[in-house]
């Protein structure tokens, strides 16, 4: 029995060792799988803590640059009628939206008061021109008998004198008259223009009463032909507004489409609120879409003068230092370019100053991003990075 036994435990003893030697190896390999896996991990970190950037080459636009501004648009003309004398409306031809011609009839005023002054003032005239002819007659019968001797020169001269100022009471009678007609022409209300009705604020049978400061016009017309386009230029390009120049503008309602205005004229003075000139256009509006008070925006051209170079507004970086733009060298180490912004276009910037046209500078830096640091530059694809 013990020579049965002996071979028993010799197997015995090496199954355990085949056992160790197992776990040994398993412990070995999963020891190296950590030790990769951690360097896989340092790896990735390490490219994790460089910064992804775009980077944008400046250039030179030859055919110029345009900026866009904010504007408003007005009427041609635009005016309030209101009344000049007072009664009740008696009537009205044109509602708003209406087209009208110049001297159309818009309403009619019906005022007994004005029409009874004006009869007055025509008995008036009729009563001063009867006592002018009496007047005129008596002054040549006493000039006549002043020739026999019969009264002094003294009484002719007074005859004479009540003459003349008995024509010019008729004359003062006259022009009574002339004010009251002309008042009741002012019945009969009319456009002064050719344009389209833009308020109706009056009804039949409403009392109107004159010269009421305007406060409520009876109606308003404008002419749409043509409109005003007023845009305010900071003081910075009030340089681009040159004689005969041409804009372009658009208006929300009216996505995709522009207009051409032309320069009229600026207010050859800077306003001390805003820091603008006030530039005025003229835009045609045959089918009427643009709109009297609309908000448009204007694109004005701006024209290169050769000494700027032209980036995106995104790569700008405000620190206390000033204005700066990150640029790379050739081994893909930042750099902090001090710059001077000759012309802000809105989503573009002129540099006259800091950069050169071989430089990369990075658009969208981020906050963090200091001088000498090391970046990765994106693949055209944006999927990857390489490192410069």
């Amino acid at each position: 029995m013990s020579s049965e036994r002996a071979p028993s435990r010799k197997r015995l003893m090496l199954i355990g060792i085949g056992g160790l030697t197992l776990a040994a190896l398993l412990v070995a390999n999963g020891l190296a799988a950590r030790t990769r896996q951690a360097h896989a991990v340092g790896a990735w970190t390490e490219r994790q803590a460089v910064p992804i950037v775009n980077v944008v080459a400046p250039s030179r636009n030859a055919e110029g640059n345009s900026l866009r501004l904010p504007a408003r648009l007005d009427a041609w003309s635009n005016a309030a009628i209101n009344a000049r004398v007072s009664g009740y409306l008696k009537d009205w031809d044109a509602d708003i939206g209406s087209p009208v011609q110049a001297g159309q009839v818009l309403a009619h005023i019906e005022s007994p008061e004005l029409d009874q002054q004006l009869a007055q003032s025509r008995a008036r005239l009729a009563q001063q021109r009867a006592s002018a002819r009496i007047a005129q007659t008596t002054a040549a019968r006493w000039q006549h008998l002043l020739s026999t001797h019969s009264v002094s020169q003294q009484e002719v001269d007074e005859k004479a004198s009540a003459a003349i100022a008995a024509n010019a009471d008729v004359q003062a009678a006259e022009a009574d008259c002339q004010r009251m007609a002309a008042l009741e022409d002012y019945k009969t209300i009319r456009a002064p223009f050719s344009g389209t009705v833009t308020a109706r604020n009056t009804d039949i049978g409403q009392l109107i009463k004159a010269d009421d400061g305007g406060v409520r016009p009876l109606f308003s017309i404008a002419d749409t032909h043509r409109l005003r386009l007023y845009v305010p230029v900071p003081q910075n390009y009030a340089s681009v507004i040159r004689p005969g120049m041409h804009v372009q503008l658009s208006v929300p309602e009216h996505p995709g489409r522009t207009w051409t205005a032309t320069l009229l004229g600026d207010s050859t003075a800077v306003d001390p609120r805003s820091g603008t000139l006030l530039a005025q256009f003229i835009a045609d509006n045959p089918d009427g879409a643009l709109m009297p008070g609309d908000y448009a925006d204007a694109t004005l051209p701006v024209s290169n003068d050769g000494a700027g170079l032209s980036i995106p507004a995104s790569a700008l970086i405000f620190r206390a230092k000033g204005t700066q733009v990150a640029t790379l060298d050739n081994a893909g180490h930042v750099h902090l370019r001090d710059i001077h912004i000759a012309m802000d276009l809105g989503d573009r910037l002129v540099i006259d100053q800091g950069l050169k046209p071989a430089d990369e500078v990075v658009d969208n830096p981020p906050d963090a991003l200091r001088e000498n640091d090391a970046v990765q530059v994106a693949d055209a694809g944006g999927e990857h990075a390489h490192k410069v």
